[in-house]
């Protein structure tokens, strides 16, 4: 038997924060001092990367991990440092990266193109120990805490969009995703297949196991429905126990064959909580659309007409109903 499992929220796909900031690259052209910085650095704690040009540290600052802490010397062959800064704020990339920008130069007109480049921090060459470790603390905690920052504001635009119990989307986004994609498709003139499930008689498992017990059900349906589906397929809860399911590109017998396989994965296993196994069946209205002829509006009305049939015909079935038609089909 499944047993519920539940959901947890799609990663914003950031670090945790205090991981980006304890990474530093250091673009230096003098291979005893970078020797040195870096002896320094990983006695400190952190993790090092070295680049002994200008354009290396660029590349690397493309990769997808890179370092947000940046210890760039002024001069170096291929690309400077004030170059390089320049670029990297140009890029206006966010995470933000720290730069510490290390040179021999000391003249006041010096230090402030160093800082107008988009410099933090200016060191003169050569520098107190102490004090590049003070500075790096700085950026540190300055980079821990955009990464708390950004950390919540993804975290609030997932609460945003999501439901909060099934980890799905919520009502307006799956509209909002179903709308983009009929823009999407009135270019392409490729069909949409859309699917109005509800699970039947569900007011019966609260009333017997309680909401606790009815809240893992919907959860594990929702888990079982994203399984069946394909990677950029959308599900949404459309309200209580209704869901929405958007599929792009589809045509009728692979719309059919989808709902087919949710229909059978809720109804071969029943849904095991503690001592209870409790079984769960669906009823699915499917529709199949062309955005040149019919709206969302139209294919979210024929999918509910095409659901209240399955409903009134006995429930723990697919039935699909036509745009701009009252004919209604069951599936086979």
């Amino acid at each position: 038997m499944i047993h519920a499992l539940e959901l947890t929220p799609n990663g914003s796909g950031l670090e945790q924060p205090g991981q980006a900031c304890n990474r530093v690259l250091i673009a230096e052209d003098d291979a005893l001092f970078r020797k040195i910085l870096r002896s320094w650095l990983e006695a400190w704690g952190y993790q090092v990367t070295v680049a002994d040009d200008g354009e290396k540290a660029w590349h690397i600052l493309q990769e997808e991990n890179a370092p947000h802490l940046l210890i760039l010397d002024w001069i170096m062959p291929k690309m400077n440092g004030v170059d390089l800064c320049q670029l990297i704020r140009k890029r206006d990339k966010s995470p933000y990266q720290y730069i510490l920008l290390a040179t021999a130069k000391d003249d006041k007109h010096d230090r402030i193109r160093g800082l107008e480049a988009g410099a933090d921090e200016y060191l003169s060459k050569p520098f107190d120990k102490d004090e590049l470790h003070a500075r790096l603390r700085t950026g540190s905690r300055i980079l821990m805490l955009q990464d708390e920052l950004l950390k919540s504001r993804e975290e609030f635009r997932y609460q945003a969009t999501h439901d909060g119990l099934t980890g799905t989307w919520n009502r307006r986004a799956i509209f909002d995703l179903l709308r983009r994609e009929f823009d999407m498709t009135a270019r392409s003139g490729m069909a949409i297949g859309l699917m109005m499930i509800d699970v039947d008689h569900f007011k019966e498992v609260n009333d017997t196991h309680g909401h606790l017990a009815g809240d893992a059900v919907l959860k594990e349906i929702a888990r079982r429905i994203q399984e069946v589906l394909r990677s950029y397929d959308l599900v949404g809860r459309y309200g209580g126990e209704e869901f929405l399911i958007v599929l792009p590109d589809c045509d009728l017998d692979q719309v059919r064959t989808c709902a087919e396989r949710i229909r059978r994965a809720m109804a071969d296993e029943p849904v095991c909580l503690g001592d209870w196994s409790i079984p769960v069946t669906v009823s699915v209205g499917m529709v199949i659309a062309n955005s040149l002829l019919a709206t969302e509006k139209d294919a979210l009305a024929a999918a509910d007409t095409a659901l209240y049939r399955a409903k009134n015909s006995g429930r723990n079935q697919v039935v699909s109903g036509g745009v701009h038609t009252s004919t209604l089909v069951p599936s086979s």
